[in-house]
């Protein structure tokens, strides 16, 4: 029930290229359809690439561009609104650009629903109405307010139904089919106290679901990344099924190299499948990015990064190194206040050993305390931290 729309593909344009729409702006009415209009398409393409490469301030100056060219339609809002959300992605917890985005998806509603009862084109009209409820419901869904998500992720597949069978958006509509038939079938199963909820919904297929989803991720042009992205979790996070994610990630990475988000599924990947030597140079370019202050690295991405560089050391028997590494896992971790993540439990469990190893009984006691404080007690870490202590005694 969750739906993500108007994403980026390859571009047409070369960097910094801008098309003069003008010529275009004559013969665009209400009445058409913006999706299917090359020109805009072009303008759109190459700002939706630099939003997904992270280029933010780069991306939001042709949509307000479109803004002001197209003040009555609901795509410069909405794409504004995507670009809020992409803020938030490497980090979902950060709830800094919340308002803005809420902001942006109901001005994208409020151009659509203006388009659709005032004789605009109706199919565009809907389209931007499911995509943007379903888009809030993503980030309610995210930030545990089911009711809310509920509610919107039902007006999404309301418009998504009405125009399910238009010709011209087909591609992109499945995108839409694909998610709700996955997710339909995996919520109620993961979250038991969403099913009574989940009774107001139609029943999906989840097999049908990842099949749809591997479509749009090929023959989309503007939901392309979007499936993409949602393919890539699916099948690492719900599927466990690295080696597809692994391809998927690989040209998400090659393609938007400057995308944070991207940048740490591929790392989380090359570890994953025991590819250390490519591991640790896509883990050392993500902390030097970190380091240069580049938009969209922070210490999200850095505790996976840094906890990967030291296992890497490690392995190779490097411990002066993934000491070092710990402990910038750890100080990322206590940045962002992740004190229950594995990244940081495991962090400190290993500085604790080196700290035993190097007869510092004092600086390991300290640090399996720490991990007591934070670990849950059934967490494997808590358990190891209570052997350790019972050996110091």
């Amino acid at each position: 029930m969750v739906l993500f729309l108007l994403a980026g593909s390859t571009s047409f344009a070369q960097d910094g290229a801008r098309f003069d729409t003008l010529s275009a702006l004559n013969i665009v009415s209400k009445e058409d359809m913006l999706l299917q209009n090359v020109r805009i398409q072009i303008e759109a393409t190459q700002a939706v690439n630099d939003l997904y490469n992270f280029k933010f301030e780069r991306a939001e100056l042709q949509f307000k561009w479109l803004m002001s060219k197209y003040e009555w339609h609901p795509i410069p809002y909405f794409l504004m609104g995507l670009s809020q959300w992409w803020k938030i992605m490497p980090d979902i917890d950060n709830t800094s650009y919340d308002n803005k985005f809420y902001g942006y998806m109901d001005l994208a509603l409020e151009k659509a629903e203006e388009l659709y009862k005032n004789g605009g084109n109706k199919v565009e009209a809907a389209f931007f109405m499911s995509a943007s409820h379903a888009l809030k419901a993503r980030l309610m869904s995210d930030r545990k307010q089911w009711t809310k998500a509920a509610f919107e992720g039902r007006n999404s597949l309301k418009y998504l139904d009405e125009i399910r069978d238009n010709i011209e958006l087909s591609p992109e509509l499945l995108f839409g089919d694909g998610l709700y038939n996955y997710y339909s079938n995996w919520i109620p199963e993961n979250y038991p106290l969403l099913k009574p909820v989940m009774v107001f919904f139609p029943k999906g297929d989840r097999d049908q679901g990842i099949k749809q989803l591997r479509e749009v991720a090929h023959n989309a042009f503007y939901t392309r990344t979007e499936a993409q992205l949602f393919l890539l979790h699916i099948l690492l996070i719900h599927e466990n099924r690295p080696m597809e994610a692994f391809t998927v990630a690989e040209y998400l990475n090659k393609t938007f190299p400057d995308n944070a988000y991207f940048h740490r599924m591929y790392a989380r990947l090359l570890y994953t499948l025991g590819r250390y030597r490519q591991a640790e140079v896509v883990c050392d370019d993500i902390l030097s990015k970190i380091d240069s202050g580049m938009i969209g690295y922070e210490a999200n991405s850095g505790r996976y990064a840094a906890f990967f560089l030291a296992q890497i050391h490690e392995s190779y028997g490097r411990k002066t190194e993934a000491k070092k590494y710990y402990e910038r896992a750890v100080n990322f971790g206590e940045e962002i206040e992740a004190y229950e993540t594995g990244y940081y439990l495991y962090s400190l469990l290993n500085l604790a050993e080196y700290a035993y190893q190097e007869e510092n009984t004092k600086e390991a006691r300290k640090i399996l305390k720490q991990i007591k404080k934070y670990a849950k007690r059934s967490h494997p870490a808590h358990k190891r931290a209570r052997e350790y202590l019972k050996k110091f005694r």
